[in-house]
C-alpha cells in the first residue's frame, strides 16, 4: 500500500491542461482530411473513393468548382487521400469540430435554460446502438487525464437527473422506442448531443431497415461532434461549446 502511495505522489499531476484552443492528435491518429487548394486538380476522385458521399465538388461561378466535405459523414477512412493523383488531401490536425444547431438551441434559450446551465451540468449517456468506439472514449473523460468534473460536467445514471443527453450510434431500430422514452424521461430544459458520425448521420449504416439513420431523424439535436471515434478533446470540446452560447 506505501508503495502504490508513493508511486502516486511521484507520478504528479497528469490531468491534462484545457485550454480550448484545439489539441493537436498525435500522428498515428486518423484527422479529417484536408485540402490544399493550390495542388487540387478538380478530378473528383476522391468524391468517387469516399464510402460515406461525404465529399462534393460543386459548381461555383468564380473558380469553376468548390470542394466540400460533410465532417458529419466523414468516417476518417482515408480513402480519399489514397486515391488523390496530386497528393492535394492531408490528415488534419485537429479534430474539435464540433457543430452547434444554432436553431435548436435558439428555441430553448429561454430564462430557466439560461440558469440550468450556469451551474453543473449533469449527463446522461445513451448508447442507440453504437459499436462501442465512441462509448470507450467518452469513458475516458471521467478519469484524472481529462476529468470533466473540474470544468462543472459530471455524468448520472438516470436521465430523470440529467441536463444533457449524449448519443451515441445511430437509431437501430429495436431501440427507438428507448431512445424516445428516454427522451422523454429528461426534464426540461435539456440537451441532445450526437456524439460520433454515426449519431450525427447515420455513419456507414445509413438508414436502412434496421436503422433510422442519425439521431436527428429521431430527436431534436442541438450538437454534433463528428468523428470515428471522436477524442476525448474533441468531446469536451463540444460540451464547452454548449455552455458559451448559452452564456
Amino acid at each position: 500500500m506505501l508503495r502504490l502511495f508513493r508511486k502516486s505522489l511521484m507520478t504528479g499531476i497528469v490531468t491534462t491542461d484545457y485550454s480550448g484552443e484545439g489539441a493537436i492528435i498525435p500522428e498515428h491518429d486518423q484527422g479529417f482530411p484536408i485540402r490544399q487548394d493550390k495542388f487540387c486538380q478538380q478530378c473528383g476522385k476522391c468524391a468517387e473513393a469516399c464510402p460515406q458521399a461525404a465529399i462534393k465538388l460543386e459548381a461555383a461561378a468564380w473558380k469553376g468548382f468548390s470542394w466540400k466535405i460533410d465532417l458529419k459523414k466523414c468516417i476518417c477512412c482515408g480513402f480519399c487521400i489514397e486515391e488523390c493523383p496530386v497528393q492535394a488531401l492531408s490528415r488534419g490536425k485537429e479534430d474539435e469540430q464540433a457543430e452547434i444547431s444554432l436553431d435548436s438551441l435558439l428555441n430553448q434559450a429561454a430564462g430557466k435554460t439560461l440558469r440550468s446551465f450556469q451551474q453543473s451540468v449533469h449527463i446522461r449517456h445513451l448508447d442507440a446502438g453504437s459499436c462501442n468506439g465512441c462509448d470507450w472514449e467518452m469513458t475516458t473523460l471521467t478519469g484524472p487525464v481529462y476529468d470533466i468534473q473540474r470544468l462543472g460536467f459530471d455524468f448520472v445514471a438516470s436521465p430523470r437527473h440529467a441536463d444533457v443527453l449524449m448519443v451515441t450510434g445511430p437509431v437501430t431500430r429495436n431501440l427507438r422506442i428507448a431512445v424516445q422514452k428516454t427522451f422523454q424521461a429528461t426534464p426540461a430544459p435539456k440537451l441532445i448531443v450526437a456524439v460520433g458520425t454515426c449519431a450525427c448521420s447515420g455513419g456507414i449504416c445509413g438508414k436502412s431497415y434496421a436503422s433510422a439513420g442519425g439521431v436527428d431523424r429521431v430527436l431534436p439535436v442541438d450538437i454534433y461532434i463528428p468523428g470515428c471515434p471522436p477524442r476525448p478533446q474533441a468531446l469536451i470540446q463540444g460540451l464547452m461549446k454548449i455552455r458559451e452560447k448559452l452564456e
